[in-house]
């Protein structure tokens, strides 16, 4: 019999070892996302695991979670809606939660605040549900974005202060403090994710290495917004997921927050020039202007933590490039959908 952990029952243990044989039941909200989805193919491959993926599909795709795995259950669910999200919790008894579900995009979020600001629901239904089924450890996915117009580079995960004002970042900042509660009040062990820019095959073509990429292959203008000189790193997908998976796998920082991104820190003007350069395309710049709001003038993580549980380089940005530029030429194989009865 499995060990028992800490807040469940025995009858919960034993309906999870009769869900397959599974050892471990995870879900992760806004599986059919850009991390969620590259999550969700590095979960599938991990032994005695069974992986939900709920996602509303408002941003995320189906088609990013067309994957041939026996182990794999989709659903359309809304984790904003407590019915929608409840049913699952109460079937599958999970023992991880990977919340990654948000309204994403800078134009997205600031075109829609108040869609932005229902995600606090999602945030407060899967941790009630998480806290009352008896989860392990919930995995949250927040933003560099809390952080605001930096007050020192890099930023650290400690000692570098949150200035989070817009919509986005404050529901990203607030989820911080919803698991930092619960963990107090219901002992509920976490782990914040402060995602960086993060870029690969299955992200949207409105993020900006997806797009720069596309309009290099087509010898089309790439887009800047402002004069370029704002800065962010670009960490490939892989990069991310292994940071996540080193971390559940292990078991490291619990009760903490880690950042995970590159530390690698460029213009967005030299992104462009780099991605011309890269794929040798004649494309030109095209300069527009500046967001009214929402692009920092600077992002570069303090990324210790991350190195050390990754123990391995990072994937360079010129091969993430051409990694990103291959997937953009070539279709892919779709296999059924699998989904909840």
């Amino acid at each position: 019999m499995p060990r028992l952990a800490k807040g469940r029952t025995l009858r919960q243990s034993i309906k999870l070892v009769e869900v397959g044989n599974m050892t471990q039941s995870i879900l992760v909200t806004g599986g059919a996302g850009n991390i969620g989805s590259a999550l969700t193919r590095a979960l599938v491959k991990l032994p005695q695991t069974q992986v939900v993926v709920a996602d509303n599909l408002s941003t995320g795709s189906r088609d990013k979670v067309q994957i041939d795995a026996g182990n794999l259950t989709v659903v359309k669910a809304d984790a904003n809606d407590f019915d929608d999200i409840s049913s699952l919790f109460y079937r599958f008894h999970f023992t991880h939660v990977f919340h990654f579900a948000a309204v994403v995009g800078v134009q997205r979020t600031l075109a829609n605040p108040l869609l932005v600001l229902r995600d606090i629901t999602g945030i407060e239904n899967v941790l009630r549900l998480c806290k009352n089924t008896g989860a392990e450890r919930v995995y949250f996915a927040s933003s560099s974005e809390v952080y605001g117009e930096p007050f020192e580079i890099p930023q650290n995960e400690s000692t570098t202060p949150l200035n989070s004002r817009l919509p986005y970042a404050v529901v990203k900042n607030l989820g911080e403090v919803y698991l930092r509660t619960f963990q107090r009040e219901f002992g509920l062990p976490f782990t914040i994710f402060r995602f960086f820019n993060t870029y690969g095959p299955r992200q949207s073509e409105d993020f900006v290495l997806p797009r720069f990429v596309r309009a290099a292959q087509r010898g089309e203008p790439l887009t800047i917004y402002g004069d370029g000189s704002q800065t962010r790193t670009f960490c490939y997908v892989d990069d991310t997921v292994d940071a996540c998976i080193a971390v559940h796998r292990t078991r490291a920082h619990e009760n903490e927050v880690i950042n995970v991104g590159s530390d690698v820190e460029m213009s967005i003007r030299q992104l462009a020039e780099f991605v011309i350069e890269v794929l040798g395309s004649s494309s030109k710049l095209e300069f527009r202007p500046p967001l009214a709001e929402g692009d920092m003038t600077r992002r570069c993580p303090d990324t210790n933590k991350m190195k050390a549980i990754l123990n391995r380089p990072l994937v360079p940005l010129e091969e993430g490039i051409r990694r990103l530029a291959d997937h953009l030429s070539r279709p892919e194989d779709r296999p059924a959908l699998r989904r909840v009865a």
